[in-house]
């Protein structure tokens, strides 16, 4: 009886013993699952656009205006990302905050530096603070091909980190997600950090971001 009794508890466990061998089920690496606004503003035209659009593609979301210095040193930057991954499927979109009354100015922008991705108008503080990206400018947030938030980069890009990002993003990602820095503005000085909340696999960094104060106040 003991004897029938022991073959049928390892019959039980047998299962349970071979799935956890190397090569049984294995549970996915988490990623940040956190679904990303949809946003709609207006391009150049003043044709209505939507994020939601570009679903299926990376979107690489850089909040900016033309009276923002570190956002004017990082825009070579977001150039040279759509010149080398546009063709796999990333897409590059700058969301203006300037004033209704400097479009102008915006398109004279565009035109000047050759930006090959799409500008849209219209944003404010209220866009990006439903992005959780703060007040200040310029920051950028990393949209998957499934519309979730990929990562949140407060300040100016690194070129380098950015890229590391896309290729993660463009790759199975069963690899851990490399992280995502800032590097301080060229002529700008960083008083500290503003506290922000921390997401799982998302850096946030607040480094030669332009203070929302006085003139560079982000419109509401």
């Amino acid at each position: 009886m003991r004897v029938k009794w022991f073959l049928l508890l390892v019959g039980l466990f047998l299962p349970v013993i071979a799935d956890a061998r190397p090569g049984g089920p294995t549970v996915p690496v988490p990623q940040s699952t956190a679904a990303a606004p949809d946003l709609a503003l207006r391009d150049l035209s003043g044709n209505e656009q939507s994020l939601s659009l570009y679903r299926g593609r990376i979107v690489v979301l850089n909040f900016w205006a033309t009276w923002c210095k570190p956002c004017r040193e990082e825009m070579p930057v977001f150039i040279a990302l759509q010149s080398r991954y546009g063709a796999q499927g990333v897409q590059v979109i700058a969301a203006s905050t300037d004033t209704p009354d400097k479009q102008a100015e915006v398109v004279k922008f565009a035109k000047k530096y050759k930006l090959n991705f799409p500008v849209w108008v219209g944003a404010s503080t209220v866009e990006m603070q439903r992005f959780e990206l703060g007040s200040a400018l310029p920051v950028t947030a990393i949209i998957d091909r499934d519309g979730s938030i990929a990562g949140r980069i407060i300040g100016v890009v690194d070129a380098g980190s950015l890229q590391q990002r896309i290729d993660w993003l463009l790759s199975d990602r069963k690899a851990p997600a490399p992280p995502l820095t800032t590097k301080a503005a060229a002529g700008h000085k960083h008083e500290g950090e503003a506290g922000h909340d921390h997401h799982e696999g998302e850096e946030e960094h607040e480094h030669g971001a332009v203070s929302i104060e006085g003139a560079s106040t982000v419109p509401s």
